[in-house]
């Protein structure tokens, strides 16, 4: 089984800029944290931008539809900035339905110490393999459904939008 990945940006890939002291892309690590979580899994590289979500565009959006539809693979990872993940989730939900699509990020850089990223990155992977078709958000250690999810700025955590 091969995936996709499609790399965007967020927080999972911002490094520290030291002489103006804030966070940016520079180029994606995300090779460099596969290779640290020693993953086996047969990954397809896609790297599509590097933009904060809070920047990202409905052009932009739609450019990671596309990608989606047009994958050869039915299983595909986005990397994806924490503030509008929800957003993108929701027009992958209502526009493909014959592919596996999982979203994570990260709430502290991977080149910081701490950080989520690696455990969030494997939870995807892991997702990506085993669920049905559908679109989901994989952060926290938890899956949740495209249409079913919020992020809980207060908390720094993903939820459900709904209890059942």
């Amino acid at each position: 089984m091969e995936l996709r990945l499609i790399i965007t940006g967020g927080t999972i890939d911002k490094k520290y800029n030291e002489l103006n002291g804030e966070l940016v892309h520079t180029a994606t690590l995300l090779p460099e944290m596969l290779k640290q979580a020693r993953s086996s899994v047969k990954i397809n590289y896609r790297h599509l931008m590097l933009v904060d979500s809070l920047v990202m565009t409905d052009a932009q959006r739609q450019e990671i539809a596309q990608d989606c539809i047009g994958a050869e693979e039915d299983r595909i990872v986005i990397t994806h900035g924490t503030d509008t993940m929800v957003e993108t989730a929701q027009l992958l939900g209502k526009t493909i339905t014959d592919k596996t699509i999982i979203l994570t990020g990260a709430m502290i850089p991977y080149a910081f110490d701490g950080s989520d990223a690696l455990f969030n990155l494997g939870s995807a992977l892991m997702a990506a393999q085993t669920m049905t078709s559908g679109v989901y958000i994989a952060m926290n250690g938890q899956i949740f459904e495209y249409n079913n999810v919020m992020k809980d700025k207060g908390l720094g955590e993903f939820k459900l939008k709904v209890a059942t």
